[in-house]
């Protein structure tokens, strides 16, 4: 396929379907936690407002749930088929450390999920508030277990080599090995700032189209606030993690930074932009800042960061593609902090929810969180490359012997069946965000809740019910 060997297909596969699937995980993450906090205030403050977000957001939530676990148990096949060998060599590593996040997470989530979703009039309120907390939790645990793995692949430690394969010695030191600390908070709070942007978009869009109510506004509002709080943590996380990553994968840095040679003891400058050359080992074009290289890196203005020439060529992390994945992310990191202070400065002036240029920059922000996820997931990946296992095992040692057109097959069908399986689900959940939560304002009061009847929580009936009213109506006005 295009003169692809399978190694290069192999990997085209993996990247793919991952990159499906990270998406829904942190939509998941985000989205949990926000209906625990939803049904959180409406117990405390008894504003119904809560509650119908909550049954809004709830739906979009279940049906994005059912696609992330979906598009999962592809990525677990592939490890058997695609890379066999990396699973010989590390499974007993990452074998229980995903089995782990299956039976702490996986069946926490499954076993309130349920009460979540369909309990609403069925049980207690306290019964389905502490469901919801479980699933938002789970949702965390998850997070916890897939880091770990993903972690240990970047800085392996507790292990030890015995016939060619893998064995831990010291399951602490694999699970809290040097880098994971840094990856799961970089993670879990880029789930919460990709959802506050997702959340946003979508009032934005219901405010820029004239309909104003307090529900709408409650989810604008917070989510501005997340905006406001959230991403400046981000960019302080993210710099631990860099400097994390200079120490231990110095060869992925200078990669992102596309730094090929230090010159006598000078500081190390930062390339704004530029085109790094694998094969002239240059960067072509480059827009330098001095010394800020080392501020940033080094948090000095004399120290310098190892240059991509101080590694064999064979070593070196593909510098073009992490170069501007890392600038995608960073660029879109600066601007959800100026979005967050943009909004806090209208808040004061009471222009939040009118401000047409701030609404229809919102709004077009929506996806922002979930590009800068994805281009980040690449930085990490790809940087760690040529290994899978970061200086024990080259991902060419790790895949199966297939042929190129076995994966070529392989690879189209998975592209097909995902744009159409996973395109129709995401259009349902845009179907769902456009008709926007269902408010009851100036209707006679109806407290609902657990144990009394109120609208259906099944994500699957939301879809229906503007269509089944419109029914209704008609043929009381025929009547």
């Amino acid at each position: 396929m295009f003169g692809l060997e399978a190694l290069d297909l192999a990997r085209m596969q993996f990247a793919f379907t991952v990159s499906f699937h990270i998406l829904f995980p942190a939509i998941t993450i985000g989205l949990a936690s926000f209906l625990a906090v939803l049904e959180g205030l409406w117990l405390k403050t008894k504003d119904d407002t809560y509650r119908d977000l909550y049954h809004f957001w709830s739906k979009i939530f279940a049906v994005n749930f059912g696609m992330g676990v979906v598009s999962g148990l592809v990525m677990a096949y592939e490890f058997g088929t695609n890379w066999s060998r990396f699973t010989d060599f590390a499974g007993a590593v990452t074998g229980p450390l995903l089995t782990y996040e299956v039976l702490t997470a996986f069946f926490l989530e499954a076993g309130f999920l349920g009460v979540m979703l369909f309990g609403w009039n069925r049980v207690g309120r306290g019964l389905h508030y502490f469901s919801t907390v479980m699933v938002a939790v789970g949702t965390l645990i998850s997070t916890f277990w897939i880091l770990a793995s993903n972690s240990w692949m970047q800085t392996p430690q507790g292990y030890e080599i015995v016939d060619g394969r893998v064995i831990p010695v010291d399951w602490l030191a694999v699970i809290f090995n040097p880098s994971f600390p840094f990856r799961l908070a970089h993670m879990a709070i880029a789930a919460f700032v990709a959802t506050a942007f997702f959340v946003g978009a979508s009032a934005a869009w219901h405010l820029l189209r004239g309909r104003d109510n307090a529900a709408i506004r409650k989810m604008f509002s917070m989510a501005m606030w997340m905006a406001l709080i959230v991403a400046p943590i981000q960019a302080f996380v993210g710099d631990a993690h860099g400097l994390n990553t200079l120490e231990h994968q110095p060869a992925k840095i200078a990669a992102i930074e596309g730094h090929w040679e230090n010159v006598g003891n000078e500081p190390t400058p930062l390339i704004l932009f530029g085109i790094p050359d694998m094969k002239e080992e240059k960067t072509k074009y480059a827009i330098e800042v001095p010394y800020l290289g080392s501020l940033i890196l080094t948090h000095s203005l004399d120290k310098q960061i190892p240059a991509l020439k101080s590694f064999p060529p064979e070593d070196r992390p593909n510098s073009l593609i992490v170069f501007w994945s890392f600038r995608i992310m960073a660029g879109l990191g600066m601007l959800m902090i100026a979005v967050g202070l943009w909004s806090a400065w209208l808040r004061w002036r009471g222009g939040l929810y009118t401000n047409r240029l701030f609404l229809t920059l919102a709004m077009c922000m929506g996806p922002s969180g979930l590009i800068a996820l994805l281009a980040g997931w690449f930085t990490t990946e790809i940087g760690r490359q040529p290994w899978v296992v970061y200086g024990l095992m080259r991902t060419t040692d790790a895949v199966s012997n297939h042929s190129a057109a076995q994966m070529s097959i392989t690879l189209v069908l998975f592209v097909l069946v995902y744009f159409s399986l996973f395109g129709t689900g995401f259009g349902y959940m845009m179907r769902l965000v456009r008709k926007g939560p269902k408010t009851h304002e100036g209707a006679e009061a109806t407290h609902g809740g657990p144990g009394q009847n109120r609208t259906p929580a099944r994500p699957l009936s939301a879809a229906h019910e503007g269509t089944e009213e419109g029914t209704v109506d008609s043929l009381n006005k025929g009547n």
